[in-house]
């Protein structure tokens, strides 16, 4: 069965619709559990964590699958037992709605959101197609789509937060090394130095550079004397 659709900009993770399945008060809690989890997926995507245009992610007794066609990341829910390649044809087929909308300016201006309402109805009529395997319909693609590869990464959800988690560790750990670097460099410490010692560093300096030039006058006496 599919439960939850989401279509998101690759650019900066933004979701721009999703549709709007019926869900009762219990399972609103799930619902909104797994929706969250879609826009960690499509985050990683926009950051480039997850380098693959087609990828199935594992999640309990569910699997998340998504498509990234020019730019645009489609995202869907789904029993773990409906077949996968029928779920790919279902992204492929909203890619397809959304590629004869021609709606490439209006996509770069979205700011909010869920705000693209008009394609998040497209995608609830194309989902009700999609519902049940059993219709001759579905079983017609699924009988057309029997030898066709399907070149498909699969990975589990926890693996991909785990990896984002280590990096988050690394980035935070890059950064306070850099910190406190910075902290000693301007600590109160090493500006009272600086006030205290930078005028005698500059008197010797004055001192060294008159005595040089002492000595070279002296030599050059010196010489024209002996001439």
């Amino acid at each position: 069965m599919v439960k939850l659709t989401i279509v998101g900009r690759v650019e900066d993770g933004l979701p721009l619709a999703q549709d709007q399945p019926y869900v009762n008060q219990q399972d609103n809690i799930s619902f909104l559990l797994y929706k969250q989890q879609a826009e960690f997926l499509l985050t990683q995507i926009s950051k480039g964590s997850l380098l693959h245009p087609k990828m199935t992610i594992l999640l309990d007794h569910h699997s998340f699958h998504f498509l990234v066609e020019k730019k645009i990341c489609y995202i869907v829910l789904s029993d773990s037992s409906y077949p996968r390649k029928l779920l790919f044809h279902y992204l492929q087929d909203l890619h397809k709605e959304l590629d004869k909308l021609d709606e490439t300016e209006l996509i770069q201006k979205i700011s909010k959101p869920y705000s693209f309402v008009r394609f998040g109805k497209i995608i609830g009529r194309i989902r009700k197609q999609y519902m049940d395997t059993r219709t001759q319909a579905n079983l017609s693609k699924l009988n057309a789509l029997r030898n066709e590869e399907l070149h498909v990464v699969t990975e589990h959800m926890n693996d991909i937060k785990q990896i984002r988690q280590l990096l988050e560790t690394s980035e935070i750990t890059s950064l306070d090394a850099r910190t406190s670097v910075s902290t000693i460099w301007n600590s109160q410490c090493l500006q009272d130095i600086a006030l205290k010692w930078t005028p005698v560093a500059i008197i010797i300096l004055v001192i060294l550079v008159l005595f040089k030039a002492r000595l070279i006058m002296t030599d050059d006496y010196l010489i024209s004397t002996m001439i």
